[in-house]
């Protein structure tokens, strides 16, 4: 279901600056202009309690499950690969309406082009143009006037079909199916429609893949950016499914923005900027300044000053990248696949819309951290991962021992859940049941007032409760303590009796449980 990064990542360095002059002058200036992103500081990120994240917890026992629960605590997108239009409307609604009952902002991610992945490990999309521009269309009517963030087509402007780069080479996909001439603009003609019917949304901001600082030179994804209506979203992401560190992304988004606000504004060409590949050296950051300042003589040059209200805002994937990325070992594999499950890596930061850069709009989880890539076979004929000695889960899948690597190496770390609750159906028949929930505080602190949140699984309605207060709405459980069992000291439990009915899924365990809006794991 979930894309894996493609296995190719050609290092397309941007092109040296010329001397500059006023041959260069090509035209009037084009303006861009900039949305007013949905995400600011201090906003609240949903969690989703039915994510696929807690749906593999569900499944599992003992330390894996404890860790994939406290993954599945966090924001992370929901991604929307496959369906019918009026299925993926149906399905972005669900999530957008009960985000917005919540009072937070929800992540989505739009993953349904034409040749995605360019057939590869996360082979599907739309058949065509039409079938893909009704999709979108499906996707934004389910949206609505609602908030949201929507992460449009990873990869989508790094793997184009039949494209040529910047520099004039001919990329690597090029798939016999389809038409060499028109491949590239049809990619052009997708992601333009998709910006526009998101874009026309109110309260939905939409990011443009930017790829990563491993990968495209700033001059190269600037004008595919550019190309692809930047200047009517958001602006765009970097690092989805990757491991680059933050602080690379940092300057490369900022690079980014900078180059397309000299581009768009003045005579300045995508081809000019300064990146990652040149002046600096992209393999010693301490280089990196003298691309900046590139950035700051261009902004002398050019009579133009940086106006990030204005400029295009980016999102950094940090979802994997605690530990930056894998280097293989050196001659061990004809082709490493470093994107691949690389192992040792670990959660980066949590997301937070709390970044203290002014076009940096979030640090998010776009990837679903402990979801496979894929089958990683580093060059041999497989099926075992040659690195871990196991066959990997397919693209999706969970991955039992990529999540612990990325929970125990996670920088900056991240605290076990400090809550646990077991759910035990105690009786069930003819329709009803009764339940013995358990809570117990395993945290260092006394917990002093609490209320329980979960939502019920099946179609269970609850007719009374013994040891706490309770409302249900919908499927929206809240119980609350009584005067006796007010505090809850470290290592001591409360029980509670639930008495219900059900037409059906009446032993169905919740997923998630929140006490006092922190989560806990669950037996």
């Amino acid at each position: 279901m979930l894309r894996s990064v493609p296995r190719i990542r050609a290092l397309t360095a941007a092109l040296a600056v010329p001397a500059l002059g006023a041959a260069l002058v090509v035209g009037a200036p084009t303006p861009a202009v900039a949305a007013d992103s949905v995400l600011q500081p201090g906003d609240r990120l949903y969690v989703d309690p039915a994510s696929t994240t807690l749906q593999a917890a569900a499944t599992l026992s003992g330390t894996a499950r404890d860790q994939a629960q406290l993954l599945g605590s966090f924001p992370s997108a929901t991604w929307f690969t496959t369906g019918t239009p009026t299925e993926v409307r149906d399905e972005a609604s669900r999530l957008v309406a009960d985000a917005s009952a919540a009072g937070a902002v929800p992540v989505l991610v739009a993953y349904n082009l034409p040749f995605r992945d360019c057939a590869q490990y996360s082979a599907g999309g739309a058949q065509d143009t039409a079938a893909y521009t009704a999709w979108i269309d499906g996707f934004a009517a389910g949206i609505g006037d609602r908030e949201a963030v929507v992460i449009l087509e990873p990869d989508g402007l790094g793997i184009i079909p039949w494209n040529t780069s910047l520099d004039g080479g001919a990329e690597w996909c090029q798939p016999a199916e389809l038409d060499p001439e028109t491949a590239s603009p049809d990619r052009y003609e997708q992601l333009n429609h998709a910006v526009d019917a998101l874009a026309a949304l109110p309260r939905t901001s939409v990011y443009l893949d930017g790829t990563h600082s491993n990968w495209l030179g700033v001059g190269d994804i600037s004008d595919r950016l550019i190309r692809a209506g930047v200047e009517r979203a958001d602006g765009f992401f970097v690092n989805a499914s990757n491991y680059v560190a933050s602080e690379r992304l940092e300057k490369y988004g900022s690079w980014i923005s900078d180059c397309i606000r000299l581009s768009q504004n003045s005579w300045y060409e995508p081809s000019y900027c300064g990146s990652q590949y040149y002046p600096a050296d992209p393999s010693d950051v301490s280089t990196w300044g003298l691309t900046d300042a590139q950035y700051d003589q261009a902004y002398a040059d050019t009579d133009l000053e940086r106006d990030p209200a204005a400029q295009a805002h980016f999102v950094i994937d940090s979802s994997r990248n605690g530990q930056g990325p894998w280097t293989p070992p050196a001659g061990k594999y004809t082709d490493a696949e470093d994107w691949c499950n690389p192992p040792g890596r670990g959660l980066g930061r949590t997301p937070t819309t709390d970044t203290g850069i002014d076009v940096l709009d979030a640090y998010l989880w776009i990837k679903v951290p402990g979801e496979s890539d894929g089958l990683c076979y580093r060059g041999t004929g497989g099926p075992t991962d040659p690195e871990r000695g196991i066959v990997d889960p397919a693209a999706g899948g969970w991955f039992v021992e990529q999540a612990a690597e990325l929970v125990e190496l996670a920088s900056p770390a991240v605290s076990p859940l400090g809550c646990d609750v077991s759910y035990t159906v105690r009786a069930a028949a003819l329709g009803r049941f009764a339940t013995q929930v358990r809570i117990r505080n395993t945290g260092a602190a006394s917990v002093d007032g609490w209320d329980l949140r979960f939502r019920f699984a099946g179609d269970q309605r609850l007719r009374d409760v013994f040891g706490a207060a309770f409302r249900q709405t919908g499927s929206d459980v809240v119980l609350r303590n009584i005067s006796t069992n007010r505090v809850v000291r470290p290592g001591q439990s409360v029980d509670v009796v639930l008495y219900g009915a059900a037409a059906r899924d009446v032993r169905s365990e919740p997923l998630q449980f929140r006490l006092g809006g922190s989560a806990c794991t669950s037996d």
